[in-house]
């Protein structure tokens, strides 16, 4: 059995790591070809689909895993925008207030009226959220076909005719 390396490391940085494969031609299988039995054939044939099988699993995981960490690496900056955004809100509320401050009306009332309009907000989808908790149930349907499952399982051997 060899070992295919895909490159990791390399100048076509894939980043792949290596995966058993099959042989395309095997000189020593094919010279003694003829010589071998048909249990030998089958243990082969079995070994390689074990290997192919394997190789495609390891394909799989590797792929998922390198497409997550880009995931990963692009939500970091959705992270980074919102907190810029949650920290840029402040000015937001100050100059809300200076604006009602401007219009007449005592500094001091006018960041009391943000103050108590930022209230208002948290508690409404404060609100919202514990409504959305409330309506969470347990996976019903889930639930029901693992316990028929484990009752088919213990009760195989006891068909009744």
């Amino acid at each position: 059995m060899t070992q295919v390396t895909s490159a990791h490391g390399k100048a076509d940085g894939s980043g792949l790591p290596q995966v058993p494969s099959i042989p395309l031609a095997d000189d020593r299988a094919i010279a003694a070809a003829g010589e071998q039995s048909i249990g030998h054939l089958v243990k082969d044939a079995t070994a390689h689909l074990s290997t192919l099988v394997r190789a495609e699993v390891e394909l799989a995981k590797s792929e998922v895993a390198k497409e997550v960490k880009k995931g990963i690496k692009g939500s970091v900056f959705f992270i980074i925008a919102l907190t810029v955004v949650l920290y840029s809100s402040f000015f937001f509320f100050f100059a809300l207030a200076e604006l009602i401050a401007d219009l007449g009306m005592v500094r001091s009332g006018a960041f009391a009226i943000v103050f108590g309009f930022m209230l208002l907000v948290a508690t409404v989808f404060t609100l919202l959220g514990i409504r959305k908790l409330k309506s969470l149930r347990a996976p019903e349907r889930t639930i029901s076909t693992v316990k028929d499952t484990a009752a088919a399982l213990t009760h195989r051997g006891d068909r009744q005719s």
